[in-house]
């Protein structure tokens, strides 16, 4: 599979597990994942944040990681990628301001390659305009964003995924396990032990 790309889109602020964790499960499957930020190349980095529920009316926000870029972002041509990742986190409201950001998800979407949004992933995919008529999942804050851009907000379990098409999407990264298992599933790769 080391000839299968994947192009995960990150930017500051984006959440620490959201990025980190499906950069390192897609790696170890064989795919090379490149990384990317507006404005930055290869070995840059970008601050994340760790989100967690802890009873509040929202969640909470304390400094992550660094996380390293791989690849320059200048150089995107979606023709060389099989699927997109779209982390969540604070990095899709800076995302979705860049024209080329948006002009990527649209190019996805036309060519009906898989992607996979999670938590505020959903903010990019109603800039682009990809979600009129479709069902998208997402923290429960960006509901309103979804349904303004024509989609149907699924409020579904923090832990699930949904699936319509080639848009795998979930509410927040407790939801790693099946929002992954759906997006490989999608990407036509078997997992089998």
């Amino acid at each position: 599979m080391s000839n299968k790309k994947l192009l995960l889109l990150a930017g500051d602020f984006t959440e620490d597990y959201e990025t980190m964790v499906p950069f390192q499960a897609l790696t170890m499957l064989g795919y090379e994942v490149h990384t990317v930020c507006p404005d930055k190349k290869a070995g840059d980095t970008v601050k994340t944040a760790i989100h967690d529920f802890e009873g509040d009316q929202t969640y909470t926000e304390k400094p992550g990681h660094n996380f390293a870029l791989n690849y320059d972002f200048d150089r995107v041509n979606v023709d060389d990628y099989v699927g997109l990742v779209i982390p969540g986190g604070r990095a899709p409201e800076y995302l979705r301001l860049n024209p080329r950001v948006v002009e990527i998800v649209q190019q996805f979407n036309t060519a009906n390659k898989p992607i996979a949004s999670v938590c505020h992933g959903a903010q990019l995919l109603a800039a682009a305009g990809v979600l009129q008529g479709r069902e998208c999942s997402a923290y429960p804050a960006c509901g309103p964003d979804v349904k303004l851009a024509g989609g149907t907000y699924m409020d579904i379990p923090v832990d699930q995924a949904h699936t319509q098409g080639n848009l795998v999407t979930a509410p927040a990264w407790p939801a790693h396990p099946a929002w992954l298992a759906a997006f490989v599933k999608l990407l036509g790769a078997k997992i089998t032990l």
